[in-house]
């Protein structure tokens, strides 16, 4: 039921656990740097060095800002994608059929989406789609359908 959410906290997972291997692994490097800066003995070794780790914090902050961009459009892609889904199976022929009838709310962070419903009989089965923005249809909801919408808002 929670599909796409765990999907989604299953990228952000990774992309944090790559940013602390990112991190460990740039603080090995500076510490080996640094055991070469202090055993050199000449000043041009030094200089080098000074100037290596210059650069080495200039493509830091390079990165650091790239993942910093990375990490806003991550977050705005989540908030428009599929963050709350509940489903209400119903009978609505009290003398004919079973729980075989549905409703689906699926809803963003901001409250737009997509209420489908099934309708279940014997003879046929209908489905409908209905639109809905800032946790609101244009369209009639039925009694399971705003229960399916009410349960599926992103809390």
């Amino acid at each position: 039921m929670n599909t796409k959410l765990e999907v989604a906290f299953f990228i952000f997972s990774g992309i944090t656990t790559f940013l602390i291997l990112l991190g460990i692994i740039w603080a090995i490097i500076t510490e080996k740097r640094l055991k070469r800066f202090f055993l050199g003995k000449k000043a041009k070794d030094l200089e080098d060095t000074i100037v290596s780790l210059e650069k080495d914090i200039v493509d830091l902050k390079k990165a650091k800002e790239n993942i910093q961009k990375d990490v806003v459009v991550i977050n705005n892609k989540l908030k428009k994608s599929i963050r709350g889904l509940e489903t209400i199976r119903f009978n609505p022929f009290s003398d004919q059929g079973s729980n075989q009838s549905f409703a689906i709310g699926m809803l963003d962070e901001e409250g737009s989406g997509v209420v489908l419903s099934s309708l279940y009989s014997r003879e046929r089965m209908s489905i409908f789609a209905k639109p809905i923005k800032n946790n609101k249809s244009e369209y009639e909801l039925s009694t399971e359908e705003k229960e399916a919408l009410k349960k599926a808002e992103v809390k």
